[in-house]
């Protein structure tokens, strides 16, 4: 009897010190803590970007830029589809919701992943109406990437004869409320 105690008691012991060695092994395979705020979803307030301003934000290591249009921005989006290479971004980098003139859910904000897609520098934003050299006066302003002369309008698309082969991504995006958008997910899976 008291062999089969013994026998038991032991059993029990080495479960309970397996167990104890089991959890910590198996919770050292998830992702860490980086690495899962790398992939994930990100909120932003936009409440206080006026009218003309950009936010660039940090999603899966890239940035991401936020653009509160003005109204004239948004005219300048207008007559000049011929001078674009994808005017209609039927090229798959941007969220169905984004197919159209302003690449927008709302028309006034623009989110767009702000990294050329040529060879991955990043654009630097003009401001409407300001003269830069070797871009032309028609240019209405845009985005331009200074590593090859790619140039983008405030929607990110691209005009012909660029060495950008695409419009600007834009990633999958939400707005929780008015002024808060979730980046990263659109609910649309």
């Amino acid at each position: 009897m008291e062999r089969r105690n013994l026998i038991q008691a032991t059993a029990a012991a080495g479960g309970v010190a397996a167990l104890a060695m089991a959890v910590p092994f198996v919770s050292s395979l998830a992702p860490s803590e980086r690495a899962r705020s790398l992939g994930a979803a990100i909120e932003v307030d936009i409440a206080d970007l006026a009218p003309g301003e950009t936010r660039t934000v940090e999603w899966r290591g890239k940035p991401v830029w936020i653009v509160r249009r003005t109204p004239q921005m948004l005219q300048a989006l207008e007559g000049h589809d011929t001078e674009l290479a994808d005017p209609r971004s039927a090229k798959d980098q941007q969220p169905a919701y984004a197919r159209n003139a302003q690449r927008s859910i709302q028309p006034d904000v623009f989110v767009a992943v702000g990294i050329c897609t040529h060879l991955g520098c990043s654009p630097t934003q003009v401001p409407l109406g300001s003269a830069q050299p070797g871009l032309g006066e028609s240019w209405p302003g845009g985005f331009f990437c200074p590593c090859h002369g790619s140039t983008f309008d405030n929607a990110g698309r691209v005009y012909r004869n660029k060495p950008a082969p695409t419009n600007l991504e834009v990633p999958p995006h939400q707005f929780i409320t008015a002024t808060q958008l979730r980046i990263g997910d659109d609910n649309s899976a």
